[in-house]
């Protein structure tokens, strides 16, 4: 494999001034496997009385994975979950007809300064599982497979990867990998799928002899391994799987690989009819300029 695109990405306030870095969807490419949509946020320091919870909003078509390097997030849905997230366990909730969650912060954690970094990214489902019915699964810490080398920790999140599985169950070839290597540290990463990217967390790496920045997203070429080496101690992240069966159309929070179901969805939001988490009555209204299937 060789590098074929790097990308940058662009930061966004999601609001209150909770500043991410948007790598997909980008103007050069929209997916990355089943990957249509990855954030990168923090670290950050969230201070007492700051104020960053994400209130009830909906999803269609997709499956969001959080997974937090450090912090932790109180996540609530529509379907009866209520679990606190915390570093090194996989999130998957799968929208499909439709969801609603939050993420809030933990109430031990209010009064307290605590940095809060992760990941959160957006797995576009197969057009035959579009309409599946929702779900949360968490996959706690303890449970993911961990491959050692000298130099380098590989915690398999998803996939098959260095002879382990996980045990995250998905709708079609997913590869997503958390790997640190040490300085100097080199490792020979598999032609895992047909689509794969290298996130740049942090520390300094050379992809397949390209010297990669920080927090930038490098896709490789298929079919070939490719070595990874690690000038500075870094911590990266693999993520990839078998391409979209097809366009995505994404508006606000939504997913479908037809117009008129966003629009559906926009209306069911409208009318307050996907769902309610319980135990809130805040919602994150729809936007006011509404897409449309012209």
């Amino acid at each position: 494999m060789t590098v074929q695109r790097v990308l940058t990405g662009h930061h966004k306030d999601l609001g209150g001034g909770f500043m991410v870095r948007r790598l997909l969807p980008a103007a050069q490419q929209q997916s990355v496997g089943p990957f249509i949509f990855f954030d990168h946020f923090g670290p950050v320091t969230e201070q007492p009385g700051t104020n960053h919870d994400v209130r009830p909003h909906p999803h269609i078509g997709l499956a969001t994975v959080t997974y937090l390097f450090e912090g932790a997030m109180m996540h609530r849905d529509s379907v009866g979950s209520s679990q606190r997230i915390e570093p090194g366990a996989i999130n998957w909730m799968t929208a499909g007809r439709g969801i609603v969650h939050s993420e809030r912060a933990p109430e031990d954690l209010r009064s307290t300064a605590y940095v809060n970094h992760g990941l959160q990214l957006w797995a576009a489902l197969p057009k035959a599982f579009e309409e599946v019915a929702p779900d949360f699964t968490h996959t706690p810490a303890d449970a993911i497979p961990v491959v050692t080398l000298p130099g380098v920790e590989v915690r398999v999140l998803i996939g098959d990867a260095f002879g382990k599985t996980s045990p995250v169950k998905t709708f079609s070839k997913t590869v997503y990998l958390d790997i640190r290597l040490a300085t100097g540290a080199s490792v020979e990463l598999p032609a895992l799928a047909e689509e794969l990217a290298v996130y740049v967390v942090s520390g300094g790496v050379v992809v397949a002899g390209d010297a990669v920045p920080t927090n930038a997203l490098c896709t490789l070429t298929s079919g070939l391994p490719t070595t990874l080496h690690a000038t500075t101690d870094v911590r990266l992240v693999v993520v990839g799987g078998e391409p979209l069966d097809g366009h995505r159309y994404m508006w606000w929070n939504f997913v479908s690989s037809r117009k008129e179901r966003i629009v559906q969805a926009s209306n069911d939001w409208l009318a307050q009819g996907m769902g309610q988490v319980p135990g809130e009555t805040e919602f994150i209204p729809l936007p006011e300029r509404r897409f449309t299937a012209d």
